[in-house]
């Protein structure tokens, strides 16, 4: 989420989330902080990925017109010094963003391939994201794993080779609707979690393990996005975005280590109940929003 201060208009979210996935990973977004976002407690409805204004069905995608608006836009906002910002704009309009917006907002791809690169048609490389000013890439978007099929297996293996090349990874993790009402919530979850973290099966098959060649989990910012509220009508209530954080924290802490279950970054993406953003910012374990339309 950009923090609302001018240029930000209710009319200007539209086309913010019909070209980027918008990304704010710091953990500032206290009820206090909020109130100097300018009285973001009454940011409209859909604020949240998922709905509202912004549309996951818009009449009109990125052009490179639309593009160089919204940059300009993004140049001129006014951002909190501890708030981190991230874009992920389509591949083919990556290198027109990172050419043209300012260094202030970070730029991350959309997807990436598992390895250095060969003879894989229409697929990036972290190598070529990176040449190109990349410092993010977002994997285990729902999209991926129910739309192209990707497992977690082959996420695990994305991540763990992006963070070895020095990329940041936005592991996106979150449950269908069925599971949620099976009370699978946590397993499904933490079973993403673990492909991430390398505690799934072999990661090794194209190189070492995650566990083995993340230098830093600083550079790692997990985005729990249920996929049952992203663009179906149905809301998650602050509240249940809140347990979801604080489990996956507590996974964390037994799994990886309490170091870094205090310090890794954990934000939402997804709608939220009456687009109560001060209300969800006040979840003490919610860092940040996720904040996007449709990718194409």
């Amino acid at each position: 989420m950009i923090p609302l201060a001018s240029p930000f208009t209710k009319d200007r979210l539209a086309p913010l989330g019909e070209v980027f996935e918008v990304s704010s990973l710091g953990r500032v977004l206290s009820p206090a902080s909020m109130e100097s976002q300018r009285a973001v407690s009454s940011c409209p409805k859909g604020l949240v990925n998922g709905g509202g204004y912004l549309d996951r069905t818009p009449t009109k995608n990125g052009t490179k017109d639309s593009i160089t608006k919204l940059v300009s836009d993004l140049n001129s906002a006014k951002l909190e010094t501890d708030v981190d910002v991230v874009v992920s704009p389509p591949f083919v309009y990556l290198d027109q963003v990172t050419a043209s917006l300012t260094g202030r907002i970070e730029v991350s791809a959309q997807n990436s391939w598992i390895g250095k690169g060969g003879a894989f048609t229409g697929e990036i490389s972290v190598e070529q994201l990176k040449d190109i000013g990349c410092k993010w890439v977002i994997l285990g978007h729902s999209e991926r794993r129910h739309i192209i099929g990707e497992d977690d297996h082959f996420i695990g293996k994305k991540a763990a080779y992006a963070l070895n090349e020095g990329l940041g990874v936005i592991a996106c993790i979150g449950e269908l609707l069925e599971e949620r009402e099976a009370g699978k919530t946590f397993d499904v979850c933490f079973q993403q979690l673990k492909a991430f973290a390398g505690r799934d099966r072999d990661l090794t098959l194209m190189g070492p393990s995650f566990a083995d060649v993340v230098p830093s989990w600083d550079n790692i910012v997990i985005a729990y996005e249920p996929v049952w509220a992203i663009g179906t009508g149905k809301v998650a209530t602050p509240q249940q975005a809140q347990e979801v954080h604080v489990a996956v924290r507590d996974w964390l802490k037994k799994n990886v280590s309490e170091e870094v279950a205090s310090k890794t970054r954990i934000i939402y993406g997804g709608s939220v109940n009456g687009g109560n953003c001060a209300e969800l910012a006040k979840q003490e374990d919610i860092d940040g929003f996720l904040v996007g339309g449709a990718s194409l």
